[in-house]
């Protein structure tokens, strides 16, 4: 198992570089590594920090503690954002993907769910460890699942997008099932996954960084223009929605622990 070590934790991220590799932990694992405001801004920044580092060769992003990510926090979900991006770009700025010229490893440990799914949706290569589970619970706590399986299009099979879009916590998947449906690369014994993802980002820096960044250019362009229009549909719908009811009705539940009562209106 590769020991890598992380320089004093600042805010709700930690860094750490490895040679030309920049290792990426999301630092909130008593809120299972959840997205809020501050964790988002965070991670914008930190895109922006690295964007023009010419020694950065690879990034590699995981979680700490049992998750990877849990999506977006309940709180957030129930209270009022003070900032929504106009687009869906905007408001996934937060990742890496359009913002480094470098390759994004995303090493899943524990759980990743709903948003959290944005991470392997943008990422270059997906490894998970043994353990990882994948699930879009959404609808379960009345929220839209208006992006996700727009993005996970490019790499899943289309039919696993769907259930997990529509079944919500019903449909939890395994790392096994996961690496099936093409939502992985590589299954590895939970031990051994940050090592793995080093060795991955040591291969790629072997080769010519100016034709990794253009290959990589040529590659996400196809990709962006085929979701772009979707996704901002998408996000319109995940906006729209925040007036039902049953917005504000499946965060409250869940934080109460109770089954939601939802409107059928």
């Amino acid at each position: 198992m590769t020991h890598v070590d992380h320089g004093p934790a600042a805010g709700l991220l930690m860094t750490a570089r490895k040679s030309g590799t920049l290792f990426v932990t999301l630092n909130r694992p008593q809120h299972a590594n959840s997205l809020n405001e501050q964790l988002m801004g965070e991670l914008q920044t930190l895109w922006k920090q690295t964007a023009d580092d010419k020694d950065l060769r690879c990034i590699v992003i995981t979680g700490s503690g049992r998750f990877f990510c849990a999506g977006a926090d309940a709180k957030m979900l129930a209270s009022a954002r003070t900032a929504v991006g106009a687009t869906a770009a905007e408001e996934l700025a937060f990742l890496p993907g359009d913002h480094v010229d470098v390759p994004v490893i995303v090493a899943v440990n524990g759980t990743c769910a709903g948003g959290g799914l944005h991470f392997v949706a943008d990422a270059d290569i997906v490894v998970a460890g043994e353990s990882a589970s994948f699930l879009d619970p959404h609808v379960s706590i009345g929220q839209v699942s208006g992006i996700e399986p727009i993005e996970l299009m490019s790499t899943m099979r289309r039919d696993a997008v769907i259930r997990m879009a529509l079944l919500g916590t019903h449909e939890k998947l395994s790392a096994a099932a996961a690496h099936k449906a093409g939502l992985v690369s590589e299954v590895v014994p939970d031990a051994d996954l940050l090592e793995r993802a080093g060795e991955l980002a040591a291969q790629i820096a072997t080769g010519s960084p100016e034709a990794i960044r253009l290959t990589r250019r040529a590659y996400r362009s196809y990709i962006n223009e085929q979701q772009r229009e979707h996704l901002d549909l998408g996000w319109r719908m995940v906006q729209e929605h925040w007036a039902h009811s049953d917005s504000k009705e499946g965060p409250t539940a869940f934080s109460e622990k109770r089954e939601p009562r939802w409107s059928n209106r």
